[in-house]
Parts: C-alpha cells; sequence; structure tokens
C-alpha cells in the first residue's frame, strides 16, 4: 500500500495513549512517518487528528488549537491523578448539587492561569512530568495562560456525577478544572469521563475507530473513501492564492517573486491545475514561500 499524505482524525478508545494509536497505526499504513496534535490521556476518548507523511510538518503550524470537551466530574473524591483512575487522596461528603455547580461555572470561564498536573507530558529540564510523578516526586511547575470560552452543563449521569461541555484554549487541563470547579464548591472533586469532541478544524463527526480504519486500510480503501484528508485542512482559514507555472517554479526552488499583486498576508498556495503547494506569504508585493508540502519534481 502507497503511504498516503493527509490527516486521518481518530476516535481514540479508552484505555490507550495516543503514542499507542500511532504505534498501532504505523503498521496499518506501513509507515513511522506519523503524529498526531494534542495528546489525549489513557482514560479520555474522542478526536485525535493523526498526521501522516509530509502532513507531520502541518501539525504544528495549525491555525486553529481550540478544543471542546465533553467532562464527567465526580463530587466528592479527590485522586492523585486528578481522575478517577488514580489513588484516592480524599473522600468527603458531597453537600452541593446542580444548581450549586451551574451558579459557579461562569467563574471559571475567561482568560485564567492554570497551573500543569504533575500527571502530565509537560516536560521540565527535558522529563516528562508524569514520570516524576510515579516516582512520587514533585516538581516545581510555572502556571500556564489558558482561555476558557465556555462551560454548558449537560445533565447528571450518576449521583454525585455532572457533565459538562468545555471550549478552550490549546493547553488546558480539563482535569484540573474538574478539581478547581470542586474547590469553589468547597468538595473535591475529579474527573469521571472526558470525550473530545473538536480539536481545532476536525470535528467527532470526521472521526472513526481503529478497527474501522485498521479493516479499511487492509483492504487499501483509506484514500479512496476519503478518510484521509488532504494536508491543506489545516489551513482553510487562510485564502487560497492560485499561482501561474512560472510563479511556481519560483515557489519550488525557494525563490522570492517581486511585484506579486495580492494584499500582504499568509496564503494556502496551489498551482494552475489546483493542487496545493504549500504556504507562501506576501509582504511588500513580495511572495515567498514558507512551506512546501508538495514533491519538488
Amino acid at each position: 500500500m502507497q503511504m498516503p499524505n493527509g490527516i486521518l482524525p481518530v476516535d481514540k478508545p479508552a484505555g490507550w495513549t495516543s503514542f499507542d494509536v500511532l504505534a498501532k497505526l504505523r503498521g496499518a499504513l506501513g509507515t513511522r512517518k506519523l503524529g498526531h496534535s494534542g495528546t489525549l490521556d489513557p482514560m479520555a476518548t474522542g478526536v485525535l487528528a493523526v498526521f501522516i507523511g509530509k502532513a507531520t510538518a502541518a501539525a504544528d503550524r495549525q491555525l486553529d488549537h481550540d478544543k471542546t470537551y465533553e467532562a464527567t466530574i465526580r463530587l466528592g473524591l479527590r485522586t492523585d491523578t486528578g481522575d478517577v483512575t488514580g489513588t484516592t487522596l480524599e473522600t468527603a461528603p458531597v453537600t452541593v448539587g446542580e444548581q450549586e455547580l451551574q451558579a459557579v461555572l461562569p467563574q471559571l470561564c475567561g482568560d485564567r492561569m492554570q497551573l500543569p498536573p504533575m500527571y502530565s507530558a509537560v516536560k521540565i529540564n527535558g522529563q516528562p512530568l508524569y514520570k516524576a510523578a510515579r516516582k512520587g516526586q514533585t516538581v516545581e511547575r510555572t502556571p500556564r495562560s489558558i482561555t476558557i470560552y465556555g462551560i454548558d452543563y449537560l445533565g447528571s449521569p450518576a449521583p454525585d456525577e455532572y457533565t459538562i461541555r468545555v471550549a478552550c484554549s490549546k493547553g488546558t487541563y480539563i482535569r484540573v478544572l474538574a478539581e478547581e470547579i470542586g474547590e469553589v464548591l468547597g468538595v473535591p472533586a475529579t474527573l469521571s469521563a472526558l470525550r473530545r469532541t473538536q480539536a481545532g478544524v476536525f470535528s467527532l463527526a470526521q472521526c472513526h475507530t481503529l478497527p474501522e480504519i485498521l479493516a479499511a486500510a487492509e483492504r487499501g480503501e483509506l484514500e479512496a473513501n476519503g478518510w484521509v484528508l488532504p494536508i491543506e485542512t489545516v489551513f482553510t482559514p487562510l485564502p487560497a492564492l492560485r499561482v501561474n507555472d512560472g510563479v511556481k517554479a519560483h515557489l519550488l526552488n525557494g525563490c522570492p517573486t517581486s511585484h506579486y499583486a495580492a494584499a500582504d498576508g499568509r496564503y494556502r498556495a496551489y498551482d494552475s491545475a489546483g493542487a496545493f503547494l504549500g504556504l507562501a506569504t506576501v509582504e511588500g508585493g513580495v511572495l515567498k514561500v514558507e512551506k512546501l508540502f508538495c514533491e519538488r519534481g
């Protein structure tokens, strides 16, 4: 099977790390050139965008890193990991309910500072925090700026458990948010379920399960059925720019094109046949290549 180049939105199963998903797909797709953006905890499910082949260079260039989650919070329990998979640190009677929860949610919205949890992939001095946490160590961390765009209350699936929808910026830890909600309510809290429904431009509706993907790959249908999205999908907010063959040659060779009649800014560049070339910028009438995602030949 020829290796595809593009983005494959996966509905990550519970119990798998994001790395586990890549490891499984490497064999199915016949390539080690895979990446993803936005790590999900093993307990979490939902949108995990897998970047394949030349698309791996697009992962860090995405324009939209915002996320949306559906999270279930369990009141009366605090664990070392911030979710129900961890060791219990504290239990307490729950003296609040649905009305109190809904009343405090607006307080958690807006621009905020959040301290990354010890059980996270954040690296301090080159070492992921979770490795230190597993040794019982605590590492000094610096709070990070995040934005909670909105929190919607979705209901109560079980006693003392409440589900919310959170729209947030890159770098937001929903486990920490759950604990913060508990602090405002005056009770311990932890995360009992988490599902990512949106990651940048990718939604749950575009995702397929691992069994579905593996079966399609075995049949050689991944690209034919449209599950591998074009690389330029992550750049759709940028305006498109179609160039002639002469300008295309300049872009492929890394040469600027002067006196180019386009407004200053970043563009998705296409050739005259409509094939995606890559990212380009125009500044002061000079067109330059930013990043190519096509074969130079």
